[in-house]
C-alpha cells in the first residue's frame, strides 16, 4: 500500500500579500501585486513595473543577527519556510531532524550574486574581494540555509528547472514520502527580483510592453510577455500517518504528480504540446480521478502570445467536452511571472480553492479571442495545476483531491488561454460589466 502524502503547511512572501491569510485574500478580491519597480532603475526599459513584495522585511520574521550575507531570494525563502513551519505546528527536534527533508525550486536567484561578485573581483582584485559575496552564488545556497536556520538534517536538493521548478521539486518531495525516506518534506520555490534577470528576459523580447502595451493578461487578445514577478511559497508535506499521530491540521492530500520533456529544441516551445498533455493525461489517471471531477484548473498562462495557446489545446485535448465547464483561472495575472515560484505559488492558490472555497479570478477585463465562458458556481474539491516552460517546454502536473476536510488535488501546469473557455464567477462579473 502506497503512502499517502498531504499537505499540512502553507508560508507564503508574495507580491500582493505577505502570509498564508493575506495572500489568499488577495487572490479572493483579485488584488493585483504588480507595481512600479523600486529595487533597481529601469529608465532605460520599456517595460517598469513587475510583482515586487514590496512590503517584505526579512527582520521582522528572521531578526537582525544573521542577515548580512544574505541575499533577498534567501531572504524571502527564510521567511517563507519559517510561516510554513508554523502552520503545520511542525516541530524539528533531535528525535525527528533526520527523517524531515528540505527542496527547493530555484533558478535565476543567484544571478544578481554573480554578478556582484563578479564585479568586485574585476574592480578590487582578486586579493581583495569579499569572501562573503561568493557563498551565495552557489545554487544550493537559499535551500541550504533553510537547513541551517532551522535545524533541518535530512535531505536537502535544489531543483533547477526553470518554469517547472517548483512542481518539479513538488514531485521530488512527494517521492520521496512514498518511498519512505521522509515523514515531513519543505517543499519550496523561490526567486528574487534581480536586475540581471530583468536585462536578460529584457534582451529575449519575453517582457510585456516591448512589444504592446505593459500588462499581465493570459488568454487575452493583448497578451504580448511576462510581467516578472518574486516571492517564496513553501508547503509542508508530510506522511499522512506521520500527520495524524502528531494531530496536525490537514489541508489536503497531493494523488500524484508527473511530469515530462518535450525534447524540442531550446528556447522554443513544442507546436503539439505532446509533453503536456501527456503530464497531465497521466497525472488524472495515477490520481484515481476522471476529468469530470476535477473541479478547478490553475493555469500557467503568464500572457506569452504562443504559450497561452499552447496550453489551450493541450486542455482541450485531455479534458474534451469537460474543458468547457471546468473554471480555470491563471494568478499570474496578479503576482507576475515567478518562473521557479510560479508552481508553488499555484498549489499555494489551490489549497486556497479547497479550504476557502474560492476559484482565484483573472483580473484583467478579458479581450478574448474565442469568448466561451458558461456560468460556474463551484465549491472545489479537486484541483488541477500546471507549469510548462519555452525550453523545450518541459510539463509537469501534480493531481490533489479534497475530500471532506482533508484531501487535495493539485495538478501543475501552466496553461495559457485557458480562461477563454473556463467560467470563473469573478470573471464571468467583470465580463458582464464591460
Amino acid at each position: 500500500m502506497e503512502k499517502r502524502v498531504v499537505i499540512t503547511g502553507v508560508g507564503v512572501i508574495a507580491p500582493n500579500g505577505i502570509g498564508k491569510e493575506n495572500f489568499w485574500k488577495a487572490l479572493k478580491e483579485g488584488r493585483s501585486g504588480i507595481k512600479p519597480i523600486t529595487l533597481f532603475d529601469t529608465a532605460f526599459f520599456k517595460t517598469k513595473t513587475a510583482g515586487e513584495c514590496t512590503d517584505f522585511k526579512a527582520e521582522e520574521f528572521l531578526g537582525v543577527k544573521g542577515l548580512r550575507n544574505l541575499d533577498r531570494a534567501t531572504k524571502l525563502l527564510l521567511s517563507a519556510a519559517k510561516l510554513a513551519i508554523e502552520d503545520a505546528k511542525l516541530s524539528v527536534t533531535d528525535e525527528n531532524t533526520d527523517d524531515v527533508g528540505v527542496v527547493t525550486g530555484t533558478t535565476l536567484s543567484s544571478l544578481w550574486d554573480l554578478a556582484e561578485f563578479s564585479k568586485e573581483v574585476h574592480e578590487e582584485g582578486p586579493q581583495f574581494a569579499s569572501p562573503g559575496l561568493f557563498p551565495p552564488t552557489t545554487m544550493n545556497f537559499p535551500s541550504s540555509q533553510i537547513s541551517i536556520w532551522y535545524k533541518i538534517k535530512g535531505f536537502n536538493a535544489t531543483i533547477s528547472t526553470g518554469f517547472t521548478a517548483g512542481l518539479d521539486s513538488l514531485k521530488y518531495g512527494f517521492d520521496f514520502i512514498r518511498a519512505e525516506r521522509a515523514k515531513a518534506v519543505l517543499v519550496a520555490g523561490v526567486e528574487g527580483l534581480s536586475f540581471p534577470g530583468f536585462v536578460g528576459f529584457n534582451k529575449i523580447d519575453f517582457l510585456a510592453g516591448i512589444k504592446g502595451e505593459e500588462i499581465c493578461c493570459p488568454f487575452d487578445l493583448r497578451r504580448n510577455g511576462i510581467i516578472l514577478g518574486e516571492g517564496a511559497a513553501v508547503l509542508v508535506l508530510e506522511e499522512e500517518e506521520y500527520a495524524r499521530s502528531r494531530e496536525a491540521a490537514i489541508l489536503g492530500e497531493v494523488l500524484s504528480v508527473e511530469s515530462t520533456f518535450d525534447a524540442f529544441r531550446a528556447a522554443k516551445y513544442s507546436p503539439k504540446s505532446e509533453g503536456l498533455i501527456e503530464s497531465m493525461s497521466r497525472a488524472i489517471k495515477k490520481s484515481g480521478l476522471s476529468e469530470e471531477e476535477i473541479d478547478y484548473i490553475s493555469s500557467a498562462a503568464n500572457s506569452v502570445l504562443l504559450q497561452d495557446k499552447l496550453e489551450t489545446a493541450a486542455i482541450k485535448k485531455v479534458f474534451n467536452m469537460y474543458s468547457k465547464t471546468i473554471p480555470i483561472s491563471a494568478i499570474k495575472s496578479m503576482i507576475g511571472e515567478s518562473v521557479s515560484a510560479s508552481g508553488c505559488f499555484q498549489v499555494a492558490a489551490s489549497v486556497a480553492a479547497l479550504a476557502e472555497n474560492l476559484i482565484p479570478p483573472d483580473i484583467v477585463k478579458l479581450v478574448s479571442e474565442v469568448i466561451e465562458i458558461p456560468e460556474a458556481d463551484i465549491k472545489p474539491d479537486a484541483d488541477f495545476a500546471n507549469d510548462l516552460g519555452v525550453d523545450s517546454m518541459k510539463a509537469i502536473e501534480i493531481v490533489a483531491a479534497v475530500e471532506k476536510k482533508y484531501k487535495v488535488i493539485v495538478p501543475e501546469k501552466d496553461i495559457p488561454g485557458i480562461r477563454t473557455l473556463n467560467g470563473v464567477i469573478e470573471m464571468i462579473k467583470s465580463l458582464k460589466k464591460a
